[in-house]
């Protein structure tokens, strides 16, 4: 698995912790919510699937190679745990496809209903609270545009898993890697050197556009609209939104007025746009959070934001961030 490089030795605790139902779980959650089911071009050559639970392992792994705090690296494991079916799609079906947050509330919960994880906190001597919440670590997590390992590695998964990367050109972007003090006074992961940070925007930058991209956008609101579908007709229930992918599937498939609709979305293999709605087709106009990373990287002896090193970089920083989504958008 990929996610080893990022750290020498997986402390023994956190495999246990990984081991558990609760994440095991997180094996058939993936990280494109959903919208891998679909026909579209950028997946087909994808190391296909990349789960919540590696992405996990990886940000625990990672927080643990730059803290060496066992405490730091549980909550960067735990911190998908309640990550339901198509993750960031129930967002949507949420009306939250702006901060994309309504999901993530019910960490504390699972964590204090797995028998198993809080066997294993209670004989280490670990309290739920210092695990529950990986907000309040800035290398687990801090705000965009920061540099953290959830972002970190999902970056890097991406470089490996769908844009096929090797492992040693991710190897020496991570390998480049420090912890800083950034303008804010706060730990934060930031690189040694120009060179590898331009990479990793660059890699970066691919993420951004994939996550607002027509595609994604209509795909993930089409999916959150079956899925709501599939919740006021009883074909699933809101538990199974937090069972897994492939049970929510099939239950989709056996539905007599769900099975077309699935079928259809995952047949789609492009969308187009227009400023005028569609009247005879399915047809949303929807924004997306705009997820980007602005990293620090070191300089002599201070540490700079790379958007103030590059301009070239800067500019195009800009421009994703001033995408405009204002236009229908329906498959072709």
């Amino acid at each position: 698995m990929y996610t080893q490089m990022y750290v020498n030795e997986m402390p023994t605790l956190l495999k246990q912790l990984a081991n558990t139902p609760e994440m095991q779980r997180l094996s058939d959650i993936g990280m494109h919510c959903g919208t891998e089911y679909a026909k579209l071009p950028i997946y087909k050559l994808a190391k296909l699937p990349y789960s919540r639970l590696m992405h996990s392992i990886g940000v625990a792994n990672i927080v643990w190679h730059f803290t060496k705090d066992i405490k730091q690296a549980i909550a960067g494991l735990l911190h998908d745990i309640s990550t339901p079916v198509f993750a960031h799609t129930i967002d949507f079906m949420n009306n939250d496809h702006i901060a994309q947050e309504s999901t993530e509330d019910k960490t504390r919960v699972f964590i204090e209903n797995s028998k198993s994880i809080m066997l294993l906190l209670n004989e280490n001597g670990i309290c739920v609270d210092d695990v529950s919440d990986y907000h309040k670590y800035p290398i687990a997590d801090n705000d965009t545009p920061m540099l953290s390992a959830d972002r970190l590695e999902y970056t890097l998964g991406n470089g490996y898993m769908v844009y096929n990367l090797e492992l040693n050109q991710i190897k020496e972007i991570y390998d480049d890697l420090l912890v800083m003090i950034n303008e804010y006074g706060s730990e934060e992961l930031g690189f040694n050197s120009i060179d590898k940070a331009r990479k990793f925007v660059e890699i970066s930058l691919r993420n951004s556009y994939l996550y607002v991209s027509n595609e994604d956008r209509f795909l993930m609101q089409y999916l959150a609209e079956i899925i709501r579908s599939a919740l006021k007709d009883g074909t699933i229930t809101l538990d199974d939104l937090y069972s897994i992918e492939s049970v929510v599937i099939e239950k989709l498939k056996e539905s007599e007025t769900l099975s077309a609709v699935w079928n259809r979305y995952t047949n789609i293999s492009a969308v187009t746009t227009s400023y005028e709605k569609q009247k005879d087709r399915f047809c949303v106009k929807i924004s997306a959070k705009k997820r980007y990373i602005n990293p620090l990287v070191l300089t002599g002896d201070n540490v700079k934001r790379i958007s103030d090193i590059d301009g070239e970089l800067k500019l195009r920083i800009d421009e994703f961030l001033n995408l405009d989504f204002n236009q229908w958008i329906y498959p072709v």
